[in-house]
């Protein structure tokens, strides 16, 4: 295991600032933030490449603070690869176990296994320049692997990489980390995220400002800006009141609507994700507590169908199959209702 406990490095213009997570043996742990989040930094200071300044870095019990780079059995995976482009891709992945004591048989044996697990046992004899931009990033995670560390480090891994290939990588990865690897990986692609981590720490501003199961941190945002990092378009500040022992929230003086969640505060944020509004050309009788009666004022396709912007007051964001969409005959300027149960209201104290 590893623990991160109050981890603060500084930085020209930056810093990190009280980071604390851990991290379980085979966990795929994804740190998720935007650009300039910090996200890398960090992994360069699990890596022994950036000085902690306070707090301590522990690796299955041992203070690896401020240990060498070489003794903390961490390999780590450069979003650029840094792959040495003068030597052969055998030569490349054979680096990373100079010092070691093995015999050159030993060497070779090991090269083979972790390049038959990547898929390039037909490009060690060849110079980088002749590789993809795919197959460098199996070549990079090879030389690291062949240390057999116990976390491995991975920054940006799919960045550079296109839909067809990305989906390769990360099925690969899934089969790394299934085989036992503890991966942290960093990443600003919430679908990666969501197909890869068992655990996410979202970062901000050199700060972690929630962690979790994917499901905790997209199902329940701690707050704004992690609500709107997973697309949640429907996030709103609401004042509070109760109404025959019902909680009742306010967007706008004109916009009421019902939550099941309770709360003895008189102010703070809600969420409805996109998925739990259902759409309808006229109104209709249902178990939802929440009708309104809206005008469409957009449609546009979306990763999983399409999304539809009403006004009913307030922007209200709904997403539907393309085939709804038809079936529904939605156009800008037409009017329909909104319908969406008290229980997919989520609260949050802000």
């Amino acid at each position: 295991m590893l623990e991160l406990r109050n981890v603060s490095c500084s930085f020209p213009g930056f810093n990190l600032s009280e980071i604390s997570f851990s991290v379980a043996d085979g966990e795929y742990f994804i740190l998720l933030g935007e650009s300039g989040a910090g996200k890398s930094l960090l992994l360069e200071a699990i890596a022994g490449l950036n000085q902690v300044k306070t707090g301590s870095l522990i690796l299955n019990g041992k203070d690896i603070t401020h240990q060498k780079i070489q003794q903390r059995g961490i390999g780590l995976v450069f979003q650029d690869q840094a792959v040495f482009p003068h030597l052969l891709v055998r030569e490349n992945i054979a680096y990373a176990l100079k010092g070691k004591y093995l015999t050159n048989s030993e060497k070779e044996n090991i090269i083979k296994e972790t390049a038959l697990l990547l898929q390039i046992p037909g490009l060690l004899n060849r110079k980088p320049a002749t590789l993809s931009g795919g197959e460098l990033q199996r070549v990079a995670l090879a030389r690291a692997l062949v240390q057999k560390p116990t976390i491995l480090l991975l920054d940006e891994p799919l960045s550079a990489t296109d839909s067809k290939l990305r989906s390769e990588l990360r099925a690969l990865l899934r089969q790394i980390n299934r085989m036992g690897q503890t991966i942290i990986h960093v990443t600003h692609d919430f679908d990666e995220a969501v197909s890869l981590a068992d655990h996410i720490a979202i970062m901000n501003q050199g700060r972690i400002v929630q962690t979790g199961t994917p499901q905790e941190v997209f199902g329940k945002p701690a707050n704004g800006f992690v609500a709107h990092f997973a697309g949640i378009r429907n996030f709103f500040k609401v004042s509070i009141e109760k109404l025959n022992g019902t909680c009742v929230v306010w967007p706008k003086k004109e916009v009421a609507i019902f939550t099941a969640d309770n709360t003895e505060t008189d102010s703070g944020y809600i969420l409805i994700r996109n998925e739990d509004i259902l759409l309808s050309p006229n109104a209709f009788e249902s178990s939802a507590l929440n009708n309104f009666e809206g005008k469409v004022v957009d449609i546009y396709p979306s990763r999983s169908g399409m999304e539809v912007e009403l006004d009913i007051g307030i922007a209200m964001f709904a997403q539907i199959s393309c085939e709804s969409a038809t079936k529904l005959k939605l156009a800008p300027g037409e009017n329909a209702w909104v319908h969406f149960k008290a229980s997919s209201v989520k609260f949050i104290a802000g």
